[in-house]
């Protein structure tokens, strides 16, 4: 399985869009940008026929080490979460997009 990195998603703006190698690379980092920046201020980003991403605070809890079985408190955190949309799954799946919902 081949992995998508920056520098693929930067050359395939490059290829599609006409920029120049430095502004698609530019203008990947940006997007980037605002997303980070709004999942850092704890907002929820939807990219319409791909998915949300959204922060999830977690609580303090009680884990156990599985090695040894001894409890370990585990700290509250936020964490990253990421919500497929139904078009995406459909693709995913190679089924047609589901009614109503935009591609």
């Amino acid at each position: 399985m081949q992995t998508v990195t920056r520098a693929n998603l930067a050359e395939t703006i490059y290829t599609e869009v006409g920029l120049s190698r430095n502004e698609s690379a530019e203008l990947l980092e940006t997007v980037l940008g605002h997303i980070a920046r709004a999942l850092e201020d704890g907002k929820s980003v939807k990219i319409s026929g791909f998915g949300t991403f959204s922060v999830r605070q977690k609580g303090r809890r009680i884990g156990r080490n599985p090695k040894t079985g001894v409890e370990v408190p585990i700290l509250p955190r936020r964490v990253l979460v990421f919500r497929p949309s139904q078009v995406l799954k459909a693709r995913i799946n190679g089924l047609p997009s589901p009614a109503g919902e935009d591609e």
